[in-house]
């Protein structure tokens, strides 16, 4: 039948000195297929499936009110044909219009790191600057826009979690001092199997700026051209931070390297990552 769907969310706790999180998975079922089922047999399958369109069929379109409702008994959860399949223990009234929601994994103390990223591209969002199309690209102002901003990631193995995970929506929060959790940002996740690492981009840091422009373009010859950049990171925390600037090497799948003032690491065939520290309340420059 059309109108039955599912997905997963996330609730994550980040513990205050963010090197743990506690995790908390839910089942959100939804029922628009025009009647109720009493007691069913729930069985929910998380993979990529292939599936034939359903002509005037748009359900996955529409928005729904969701009800929470406390789980009796864990979901099993299994391996199936090529996907997970995640069985509630125990018959479920999904009613017509009706949104539920059901606990499956709930892990306390996985270790997490929360680490800066500079893209002064910002690539995530604007893959038009970070690649080339089989050609050279020699105009001197391409790629050269600044992005102001450094993300915030936070990094876990679901190994830790002991569980794989359905795509679904995360919620990131932490605890106040006087004990209340707050929302810092959320982020989604792929199907992702145990053993592997989730990496989410919580929001930007508001006390973390950085800089890039280009300082110098020459052309030597007709097949080489050479250019300079300087990315500049200034910190207004009282603690030092230690950011991960992202550098796309967009012109073309041959280059070099001719001088720089911080090691880096190569991440792939176009990728490279330097590592900057930069003082309290001070700036690096790269």
């Amino acid at each position: 039948t059309g109108g039955l769907g599912w997905q997963a969310d996330y609730v994550v706790l980040l513990a205050t000195d963010e090197t743990a999180i506690d995790l908390d998975g839910w089942v959100t079922m939804h029922n628009t297929s025009g009647t109720s089922y009493p007691d069913a047999k729930l069985k929910l399958v998380a993979g990529d499936l292939q599936r034939l369109p359903e002509p005037g069929f748009a359900a996955q379109d529409l928005l729904f009110e969701t009800e929470r409702a406390a789980a009796a008994a864990p979901i099993e959860q299994r391996e199936f044909f090529e996907y997970h399949l995640y069985e509630v223990p125990r018959p479920v009234t999904v009613s017509n219009n009706e949104s539920k929601q059901i606990e499956f994994v709930a892990v306390n103390d996985i270790p997490a790191e929360k680490f800066f990223v500079y893209d002064g591209l910002q690539c995530r969002y604007n893959y038009w600057y970070c690649t080339f199309y089989g050609y050279p690209q020699t105009e001197p102002s391409y790629g050269i826009a600044s992005n102001p901003k450094v993300m915030v990631m936070l990094e876990f193995d679901t190994e830790e979690a002991e569980a794989d995970l359905p795509r679904g929506r995360v919620r990131v929060y932490q605890e106040d001092i006087d004990g209340a959790a707050l929302l810092i940002g959320e982020d989604s996740i792929d199907h992702t199997p145990e053993g592997e690492t989730v990496r989410l981009y919580v929001g930007d840091a508001f006390d973390i700026v950085g800089e890039r422009i280009q300082t110098d373009f020459r052309r030597p010859s007709e097949n080489r051209l050479e250019e300079d950049f300087e990315i500049t990171l200034r910190n207004h925390k009282d603690e030092p931070v230690v950011v991960r600037v992202v550098e796309y090497l967009f012109r073309w799948s041959e280059w070099k390297i001719l001088s720089y003032s911080h090691d880096y690491t190569k991440i792939d065939s176009s990728t490279i990552e330097f590592r900057v520290t930069v003082p309290a309340t001070g700036e690096s420059t790269l």
